[in-house]
């Protein structure tokens, strides 16, 4: 069976999403009664790029790198006239992992009058852990949206019970993917101890980010590692000396990244004894899927289901691509939606993974877990 993060059909995902409004799911085996008695809330705090994001660059000037998914098709299967601002045919990730915790998705931090009743989306389409593009809310931007955040907590409570909050909270992270674009961009030659040296800066800004988390009371945190970065369709179709193959030194240091991030962490958790992590295998699972489509009840995993060029890989939807793009007729069909993002379906995969994987692909705890921890 399963999980309630998962949902095959996006006419399910709205009923789910319907009685959500007047009857919130149980995830954890208690009553809602229960669950209401509690006195200290968990609230879901989302930092992130375009993979998280709910729409949050649609309240700035965003730069054209973010402004295609405010556009049809984007969002054509939640049945919206114009785009919600996710990067997907969909729901995103993020939103998925408020189905399963009873709640309806996190609305963009920024959107005028937010409601923050369960925590808050500060994701942003180009983010990165380093300050690699203007107009986003990179990971410095979006840690002082969760502080301000913190702040009010402590205004409407007290500073002990906002710490209390802040402490039973969960902190699902994924950042990283536009870091490494960008470097690969500026030096396609790097060698190995350069590429070494930026992942130290890379996780060197995040850990100085999740220490002032730490700091303000954040003790559960969940991360989703970067993907196979080479193989995704856009990546696929810059290349074409490569005659269809993934980019080698994305994945390399996709992989370097990964390796390095998992370090990080276990030396956080020994350094605090009390930080409590979750890591989401996302470079297997969707390397898997790109793979071995029908294994996951996909047709086409290589392919994105809008965009222009052997692979989709570019310029889908947005004002200056009007009709020079291809669109699927079943984007559920396929694992990307568009050359650098998954389909709502696959979206919702992964979520599930996030949720309630086994330690093989989402350990030492998976976000299910996080939540019950006190």
């Amino acid at each position: 069976m399963a999980s309630l993060c998962y949902y095959s059909s996006f006419n399910v995902i709205i009923l789910v999403a319907t009685l959500l409004l007047t009857n919130p799911i149980d995830c954890f085996g208690e009553s809602n009664q229960e669950q209401e008695a509690e006195k200290t809330p968990k609230l879901l705090f989302v930092i992130g790029d375009s993979l998280y994001d709910p729409g949050n660059n649609q309240y700035f000037n965003a730069t054209e790198i973010t402004r295609q998914s405010y556009s049809w098709p984007y969002g054509m299967n939640l049945n919206h006239k114009k785009a919600t601002g996710r990067a997907s045919d969909g729901f995103v990730i993020p939103d998925f992992i408020a189905f399963c915790l009873g709640i309806t998705p996190l609305q963009p931090y920024l959107q005028p009058g937010a409601d923050l009743a369960h925590g808050a989306n500060f994701a942003s389409a180009g983010s990165g852990c380093l300050d690699i593009h203007p107009g986003v809310m990179n990971l410095k931007m979006q840690l002082s949206n969760l502080k301000k955040v913190a702040k009010s907590l402590e205004q409407n409570l007290n500073e002990q019970k906002a710490k209390q909050v802040l402490k039973g909270s969960v902190y699902l992270i994924g950042l990283g993917a536009n870091d490494y674009f960008e470097f690969n961009k500026n030096h396609p030659n790097a060698s190995k101890s350069e590429r070494i040296k930026y992942i130290h800066m890379v996780l060197g800004n995040l850990t100085m980010g999740l220490e002032e988390i730490y700091e303000m009371g954040g003790r559960k945190f969940a991360f989703q590692n970067v993907g196979p970065l080479g193989c995704l369709p856009m990546i696929k179709q810059m290349y074409p000396q490569l005659n269809g193959g993934c980019n080698n030194d994305l994945l390399i240091v996709a992989r370097m990244h990964n390796r390095a991030l998992s370090n990080v962490l276990k030396k956080l958790a020994l350094k605090f004894t009390d930080f409590n992590y979750s890591i989401f295998d996302y470079y297997s699972a969707l390397d898997e899927r790109i793979n071995n489509p029908s294994n996951h009840d996909f047709t086409e995993g290589k392919i994105a289901c809008c965009g222009n060029g052997q692979f989709n890989g570019q310029d889908c939807g947005g004002d200056t691509a009007k009709d020079f793009y291809n669109l699927c007729k079943e984007p559920d069909d396929h694992v990307f939606f568009d050359g650098l993002h998954t389909s709502q379906r696959a979206n919702s995969q992964l979520a599930d993974l996030i949720w309630s994987g086994t330690p093989n692909i989402t350990g030492p705890l998976n976000v299910k877990q996080l939540f019950e921890l006190p």
